[in-house]
Formats: C-alpha cells, sequence, structure tokens
C-alpha cells in the first residue's frame, strides 16, 4: 500500500455485494474533482495500510510452459458481489493481484467488460454499466466515497438495487469501511440517478441485501436480519445467498428467532434451499459470552454418523449469526455436550469463526 491519500481514481476496467456478500483501497489515473464539491469536514486516511488488513496472499507459479522463469504476481482473496442467474446480489471469492488500491480494485472488477470478464463464474454476470470509471476516497468515520463517472448512469432500473447492494457489501468487506456514500462526478447523490432509491448521507450492511417482502409484517415488531440460504449454479454447484427478511422477535431470545427462520427456511418461489431440516430445534436459548454463542440443539442436527454435523449446516449458521452485532464465533452442543465434529473434522463444540471469505469453491 503506498502512503499517498486514499484519493483515487479508476482505470477503464472498473468496478462494483453485499452481503452480500463470501469468499476477504485505492490507486490510478487521476481524475479532476472541483474543489467546491469536497466536504469540508472530510479527513482523509493518509496510509492505505490503514483502512484494511491484506488478507493473505498468493503467489503464482513463476516457471512458465517452455520452463522458462517469469514474473511472480502476488494475489490476495478478495469478495465481489455480483448478480446470479436467479437475480441474487452474492459474494464469490476471488484471487486478484495484489495492488496498493485495493477498494479501487475490488469496484474496478464488478465493471461488465472489465477484468472480471474472464473471471466470472457460470451463471454469474457484472453489475456496473460499461466503461464505468470510479473514484475512492474513505473518511475517518468509516464512510467511504465511491465517486462514478457518468457511464454509472446508464443502468436498467430493475438491477438499481442490486447494483447499489453490490457497492455496499463489496466496499464493506474492509474492516475499516462501515458505510459508503455514492458520488457522480464528484456530486452526493442522495437518491440513486435512475429509479431514485433513496440513499440518503448513505447506506451500510444494515440496509440489507436480496430483500425478501414476501410475507407482510408489522415492522414495528420486526427486525431485519440477513440469512444465508443455498442456491446453485448452471453446473450444480452450490453457493450461499444471503436474504434480509424481517423477523418478528416474538422469542425472549432474538438469536432464537434467527435460528427458527432458518429452520422455517426461504420462501416458496425464492429459487433458494436450506440446510437445516424442519426436525432441528434448539433445547435452550442460546447463550452469549466474550463473543461467542453457544447453540444446544437436539440429535437431528446431527448427520449420519454419530456426533458430526454437516459442514454446510455449521456455515449456515455461522454466516447468519455472525452477522449479528458483538457475535463473533459460535459453539455447537447437542443435548447439552460437546465433542462435536463437522465433516471437515472442525471441532464445533469450541468457537467456530466466521471463514474469512465466503463462496470459495469448498462447501
Amino acid at each position: 500500500m503506498s502512503n499517498k491519500k486514499v484519493k483515487m481514481t479508476a482505470a477503464a476496467v472498473l468496478a462494483s455485494s453485499v452481503l452480500l456478500s463470501g469468499c476477504g483501497l485505492f490507486g490510478g489515473d487521476e481524475q479532476a474533482t472541483p474543489e467546491a464539491d469536497i466536504p469540508k469536514d472530510v479527513s482523509y486516511v493518509d496510509d492505505a495500510e490503514d483502512v484494511t488488513e491484506e488478507a493473505e496472499g498468493t503467489e503464482a507459479d513463476g516457471t512458465g510452459a517452455d520452463g522458462e522463469e517469469e514474473a511472480v504476481t502476488e494475489t490476495t482473496k478478495r469478495e465481489l458481489y455480483l448478480i446470479d442467474s436467479n437475480g441474487y446480489v452474492v459474494s464469490q471469492t476471488f484471487d486478484l493481484p495484489k495492488t496498493e488500491g485495493t477498494a479501487k480494485q475490488a469496484l474496478e472488477y464488478l465493471v461488465k467488460g472489465g477484468p472480471i470478464e474472464e473471471l466470472l463464474p457460470n451463471g454469474f454476470r457484472a453489475v456496473l454499466p460499461a466503461g464505468t470509471e470510479v473514484d475512492v476516497n474513505l473518511k475517518e468515520d468509516g464512510t467511504i466515497i465511491a465517486d462514478f463517472s457518468n457511464e454509472f448512469i446508464e443502468y436498467d432500473k430493475n438491477d438499481e438495487m442490486k447494483i447499489l447492494e453490490s457497492i455496499t457489501w463489496t466496499l464493506t468487506q474492509f474492516p475499516n469501511v462501515k458505510k459508503v456514500q455514492i458520488q457522480v462526478n464528484g456530486h452526493n447523490q442522495e437518491v440513486m440517478p435512475v429509479n431514485k432509491t433513496p440513499i440518503g448521507k448513505g447506506v451500510s450492511r444494515a440496509n440489507g441485501i436480496n430483500l425478501d417482502t414476501s410475507e407482510t409484517v408489522d415492522i414495528r415488531n420486526t427486525r431485519a436480519v440477513t440469512l444465508y440460504f443455498v442456491a446453485e449454479n448452471n453446473e450444480g454447484d452450490p453457493y450461499y445467498v444471503p436474504v434480509t427478511k424481517r423477523l418478528a422477535m416474538t422469542e425472549s431470545n432474538d438469536y432464537t428467532a434467527i435460528v427458527n427462520a432458518l429452520v422455517a427456511g426461504p420462501s416458496y418461489n425464492s429459487g433458494l434451499t436450506k440446510e437445516l431440516s424442519n426436525e432441528i430445534k434448539l433445547l435452550s436459548e442460546p447463550k452469549y459470552a466474550n463473543g461467542n454463542l453457544t447453540l444446544d440443539f437436539n440429535e437431528d442436527i446431527l448427520g449420519l454418523e454419530e456426533k458430526v454435523v454437516s459442514r454446510a449446516v455449521v456455515d449456515s449458521l455461522v454466516l447468519t449469526l455472525t452477522e449479528q452485532a458483538g457475535v463473533e464465533t459460535i459453539s455447537i452442543t447437542v443435548n447439552g455436550e460437546g465433542d462435536l465434529m463437522a465433516t471437515d473434522g472442525t471441532n464445533v463444540s469450541e468457537p467456530v469463526a466466521r471463514p474469512e471469505n465466503v463462496n470459495t469453491g469448498r462447501f
């Protein structure tokens, strides 16, 4: 990362989850922004290293097909929120070249016709109009400004929410980014430019992703929660899809309502499936302590082997519950007893953290 200020512009290959949402900020040609349009109370991060902790990188094989040495390319894993064949905004994890401008790079890889085209998974598409350029600035309060060129406003109005969610969830994968503010040519946008979706002073993951409004509820007694269900690509490979629903928090413990929503599953016509069967039940209220949430289930959470839980079931629980403030890990017991293993060998009665990256191909 360079010591330049975080202000950066885009190359022609640009950018845009979610979330999304997964798997986990700057650089480019200068693009003039009128000084009068820059908020006077903005303080920019001087060192881009302060913006995010780099994911562990890898190095490409330095030997070519002819046996001669080639330049080694270091890569780092990034979550990009793309649109799948069902119209959901979903994170996919890619090994991208290490660069000084990681947030800017992430957006550049969301642009149609850009570098993402050679990497797109089966059935997925990029979200930003071809030719879109972007500039990013990070404020000290955790708000990142995504400033797009005029090409940005050429999107289909039916994609507006998907684009907003993709930008927001892609950028908020970085730990120091809490909220996203949209600009077009340096001008703040309080509504999205095509279908006029309100965005005010910025949006965050709290605004949700892939909103499910199929059930009419009294919002006064509900809370928005992001749940992780499962879809399949055109080749039958599964991946997780984040869906935000409003849940009636009638239980004394909110975590119980969330687990019950995972058991209930997605909406009938969603095209999604669930990992938790209808027979799975919590035997007691989840217990929270020091960032860990302990869940005690009946024996129906087990697979065919004794004391073994499907890793897909564990991931669905972990991804969903760690979206809740303060929850960093979960532990699973059955009838109050531990020593449970996931199908990948993980001891799930010990705290299990959220995967660093979502939808990496492991399921």
